[in-house]
């Protein structure tokens, strides 16, 4: 059911972006610019195209992405794992997040990482979030798929960055078929 909620948000979504794009820029186009923006930025890390078959990743800050979307639309470097073990999601359960995230579209065309959103550091605002696996809901639909993904493979108080192609992204912004670098904390209570 949660697969089927994801995929009928983006058909919805590719219907309005096939008459979004702008100055005579096919839809088409926009997938292109996105895909380049995510490999020059790819190109600069280690990337592994495959989950480890014992889900144990390379962490810290120089670790390899690992693509995790199997279409290459999500990919993770972990930061730090977690309680891989003994602290996994259970579907439904309410995580909270911080995250910052930068266009990488704008990082390709002029070489600087900006970030666009945060709620990481300013404590004053709320932490985000989700019904871990529950598409159903708006309050986890909205942030799509990909930023949920990570907790597939780590304990919920992980830390990673990910590189999120626009399909698996915000749901109000799928038309814009914008690539975003994500650095993501998880919680079971909000902080």
């Amino acid at each position: 059911m949660k697969n089927i909620s994801h995929y009928l948000i983006v058909a919805a979504a590719t219907l309005t972006m096939l008459t979004a794009c702008s100055d005579g820029e096919s839809y088409s186009d926009r997938l292109n610019s996105e895909r380049n923006a995510c490999n020059a930025y790819l190109a600069g890390h280690k990337v592994i195209n495959e989950i480890p078959s014992d889900t144990v990743f390379i962490t810290g800050e120089d670790a390899p992405f690992y693509r995790i979307e199997s279409d290459g639309q999500v990919y993770m470097q972990v930061v730090r794992a977690g309680d891989r073990k003994n602290d996994r999601a259970k579907d439904g359960e309410t995580i909270y997040f911080r995250f910052t995230r930068c266009n990488l579209e704008n990082w390709y065309s002029t070489g600087v990482l900006e970030v666009n959103t945060s709620n990481e550091d300013d404590l004053s605002q709320e932490a985000t979030y989700f019904n871990y696996k529950d598409f159903t809901l708006p309050v986890s639909s909205q942030w799509g798929y990909g930023i949920q993904l990570p907790l597939n493979y780590l304990g919920v108080e992980c830390e990673v960055n990910l590189v999120i192609k626009s399909q698996f992204g915000f749901t109000s912004e799928l038309s814009y078929v914008m690539p975003f670098l994500y650095h993501v904390r998880y919680f079971h209570s909000q902080i």
